[in-house]
């Protein structure tokens, strides 16, 4: 068998944020990165591993890109999607995410068989207390005397404290327990009691009892034991309190008790179930094996689940291939942690290579893993494989569950196919499974999003017809889905009603009142709010930021909202909604000025200067809060760039981003200014980091930075950026010889792109070839827009082809199609001017730093 000999050496390595999305073809295959510079940390399980022995027995392989993918079946309705819909899609799946989610969906999984020393008149007893139970329990003491005679001491009485547990009496539990502690002379039988108990109750939620029962047993001179405090640790792990687990970890070594593996194992089940990260869980296991503790499969397990819960998925593919290198049998647990690691980490590709494989190990997939995957899938907005694997579920006869129900009923809802998410419900209410919260909010989302506010409230009336209590997301989903619509009232009484509940903000409830309030462009009220979760001891995640920056640009203008929201902002509200802690609260007193119009007349002077000020508090704030941004806010931040009122506006904000990322935002910079062979090796190393990252996630950073460089002249430089994307089949499909396929791209990299197709067909003619006998660039027909077939891309490429007088015009049978006959795009081709329009150039090429007028207005940022 492989070596259990722990590596030599085990390190966090540093590296740059977009480096945590690598995956290795092969376990043993290293990837090697330029060195960056320092003060930017993410960390990554490493080891260094000695070969192993000679004669060992060769490990099973990990997981690797090279096995065969699963075949999920497309959905035309879903493929045809622009990304753009798909993204927004995806954000309901994108919510706060509890790092307890993998553990609870494994809840109730069969355990390891135990071997039980109990006897006959355990189980009789069991059954008696059971069957005559009755309210004050005042039975079991009756019971326990008349066989205390019969039970063979401790085995008995852990049998009894076990099985009640398992039944959920934990009271009965606990009376049975004091009765056995009383008759039980011996200190290591009543601490064997008092660890059974502590255990029962930890497993059952009820730590401060266990707490309880273990003070009592140290005060009383038998819980000070390894066990005992184990026990202690796992129970808090359990209810996801890492830093009581912690403490009660540190007494017990100061009291000079060695920790065992069971308490090595409780104490980094706490760090992942408790959100405490991966570095505190790395020092666990470094002392663990100074220690000489060896971990075993329980040990890894609970590493990728800290993993899974941080989306840290390189280190979770290391901590995997060390489990196979260590000769650790793997089970379906494993391979659920695994697979939640990689949908949390964007990499949803690999995730259904790792399923895929899973029978090759004789794991088969089951309810957890197929939910697991369903969800991953619906947040990274792939929702047509999402529905082709609930499919695929029913295929293999695995029985939907609640989850399975409530994520099918909201991927529909989200397409506004309302009628069909009623089915799902309707079927899941026929399996015996009740609508429950979760089902109405997202019932709620799918139909804010539509638009339809009507149903949104006769849903939230019977969600309460049918008793169900409304929780922080079904509040913070309602005041967001008024708050887009502009109905600010309407989300001023919700808002009001949630006060009342007595029910506290969290970090999901502001994100999304400040998405809400971004979407609509008021960046100064968002950046009010984000100012407020601080004070409140509430922090923001980098979603939030994100919501900002990507609002810079976008602010209200004096247009009213039409239709109904019109009608209803053109008075103020009504007194009744002012209630005693309104004066104080901000996010009323938005919601009062935006009711009453005031935001529609605020002035447009020096507006974008102070949105420019607002971007990069927001970045200090990001800065100080350690909160690492990552590259969605680098596409944010570009597509605010766009949005500047001029070139100076634009260099001047990545300039002073410097200061925070030189490498990110030093690309972006220097490529505007026109000083590509200055940084260009820096932004192929930037390029190659990207491409690790989920093909959405990719495109959309290309495509800010496209955008960008067009929007501001430097042409060439833009097409450079795209030709770099193509070569890493950042966009699928780009060009063949006959067809140009623009649909995932965004104005500005579609319009450079066109010129590269251009220029290399003009070479195949050039060559002596001959073209294909039809052309076509196909650009999606806008189904979103206002007016049917005149989206923004097409438009643009119409333009585009228009001004460069290229024979291409719309296809009849297709308003999302240009066409053109080889013999017409060969002969204009052939044309002297033709080349000259084609050669693309950029507007400034200087080096040096050019003099802002803005710059003394801004603060100078400390770092």
């Amino acid at each position: 068998m492989a070596s259990s000999t722990p590596p030599p050496h085990w390190s966090l390595t540093t590296t740059k944020p977009y480096q945590n999305h690598h995956f290795h073809h092969h376990p043993n295959h290293q990837t090697h990165h330029p060195n960056h510079r320092q003060g930017v940390h993410h960390h990554q399980w490493t080891s260094l591993k000695r070969p192993p022995p000679r004669n060992a027995a060769k490990p099973p392989p990990g997981p690797t890109t090279s096995g065969t993918t699963s075949t999920i079946p497309s959905f035309p309705s879903l493929s045809s999607l622009p990304p753009s819909t798909k993204s927004e899609l995806s954000a309901d799946f994108s919510g706060r995410r509890s790092t307890r989610f993998v553990s609870k969906m494994h809840f109730g999984r069969p355990k390891n068989a135990v071997a039980s020393r109990h006897t006959s008149s355990a189980e009789e007893v069991l059954h008696l207390a059971i069957r005559h139970r009755t309210d004050d329990n005042s039975h079991i003491d009756s019971l326990l005397l008349n066989f205390q005679h019969k039970l063979s001491g401790t085995d008995d009485y852990t049998f009894l404290l076990r099985e009640l547990g398992n039944r959920g009496e934990y009271l009965m539990a606990i009376q049975c327990f004091e009765f056995a502690v009383r008759r039980e002379k011996r200190r290591n039988e009543q601490g064997k009691l008092a660890s059974t108990m502590i255990s029962v109750l930890g497993r059952l939620g009820k730590v401060d009892l266990a707490r309880k029962v273990f003070d009592t047993a140290v005060g009383e001179g038998y819980g000070n034991t390894v066990y005992a405090y184990s026990a202690l640790i796992s129970a808090y792990a359990k209810s996801g309190c890492c830093d009581e687990a912690i403490e009660v970890f540190e007494t017990m070594k100061r009291c000079n008790l060695k920790p065992n593996l069971v308490t090595y194992n409780a104490l980094i089940d706490a760090c992942g179930k408790g959100g405490a990260g991966f570095d505190l869980a790395s020092e666990i296991f470094d002392e663990m094996l100074a220690n000489g503790v060896q971990p075993d499969r329980i040990t890894f397990n609970s590493l990728l689940a800290v993993c899974s819960g941080a989306g840290l998925w390189e280190t979770a593919r290391n901590l995997f291939n060390e489990m196979v290198y260590r000769g650790i049998e793997q089970d379906i647990y494993t391979y659920n942690t695994l697979l939640d690691a990689a949908c949390s980490g964007g990499q949803m590709d690999v995730a259904f290579e790792i399923m895929s494989e899973m029978p090759t190990k004789n794991i088969l997939p089951n309810e957890v893993t197929y939910s697991i995957m369903i969800r991953g899938c619906a947040k990274a907005g792939r929702l047509d494989k999402a529905l082709s694997l609930f499919n695929e579920m029913k295929f293999a006869g695995i029985n939907l569950d609640r989850v399975s129900y409530n994520t099918l009923l909201a991927i529909y809802a989200s397409l506004g196919r309302f009628d069909v998410a009623l089915s799902v419900g309707n079927e899941m209410e026929s399996m015996g499974i009740k609508k429950d919260v979760v089902t109405y909010n997202a019932l709620l989302d799918g139909y804010g999003k539509q638009g339809k506010y009507n149903q949104v409230k006769e849903l939230f009336r019977e969600m309460k017809a049918e008793r169900l209590s409304p929780n922080l997301l079904t509040y913070s989903t309602l005041i967001s889905v008024y708050s887009k619509g502009g109905l600010y009232r309407e989300a001023m009484e919700v808002y009001n009603e949630f006060k009342r509940k007595g029910l506290k903000a969290d970090v999901v409830f502001y994100s999304k009142l400040i998405d809400a309030l971004c979407k609509k462009g008021l960046v100064e009220s968002s950046a009010l709010l984000l100012d407020e979760m601080t004070e409140k001891g509430i922090q923001p995640n980098v979603v939030t930021y994100n919501s900002i920056i990507n609002a810079f640009g976008q602010s209200a203008t004096g247009e009213c909202p039409d239709g109904i929201i019109e009608s209803q902002v053109q008075s103020p509200p009504s007194t009744f909604l002012r209630e005693e802690y309104a004066e104080d609260d901000k996010i009323i007193r938005i919601f009062e000025e935006l009711a009453a119009e005031n935001s529609y007349h605020s002035k447009q002077d020096n507006r974008v200067r102070q949105e420019i000020s607002c971007v990069l508090g927001v970045f200090q704030k990001m800065h100080n809060l350690r909160i690492k941004p990552n590259v969605v806010t680098f596409s944010a931040i570009l597509n605010a760039c766009s949005r500047c009122n001029s070139f100076e506006e634009a260099s001047m904000l990545l300039e002073e981003l410097r200061l925070f990322d030189n490498q990110v935002y030093g690309v972006a910079h220097g490529l505007l200014m026109g000083q590509r062979e200055n940084v260009w090796m820096q932004a192929l190393s930037l390029f190659d980091e990207v491409k690790q990252m989920d093909s959405s996630t990719a495109s959309a950073f290309y495509n800010a930075l496209t955008d960008m460089l067009w929007h501001f002249g430097q042409r060439q430089g833009a097409q450079l950026v795209v030709l770099e994307g193509k070569q890493r089949h950042v966009w699928e499909n780009t060009w063949s010889d006959s067809c140009l396929d623009l649909h995932l791209m965004s104005s500005g990299a579609a319009r450079a792109m066109v010129h590269a197709w251009l220029l290399n067909i003009r070479s195949v003619v050039f060559e002596g070839h001959e073209l294909p006998k039809l052309l076509s660039i196909l650009t999606g027909w806008g189904k979103h827009s206002k007016v049917v077939g005149d989206g923004t891309l097409k438009r643009a490429i119409e333009t585009l082809l228009v001004g460069m007088g290229a024979p291409f015009r719309v296809a009849q049978s297709n308003i999302g199609r240009f066409t053109s006959t080889g013999t017409l795009v060969t002969a204009w081709l052939r044309e002297l001017g033709t080349l000259k329009v084609l050669i693309l150039q950029d507007d400034r090429t200087q080096t040096g730093t050019a003099t802002l007028e803005l710059r003394p207005r801004l603060q100078t940022i400390p770092l």
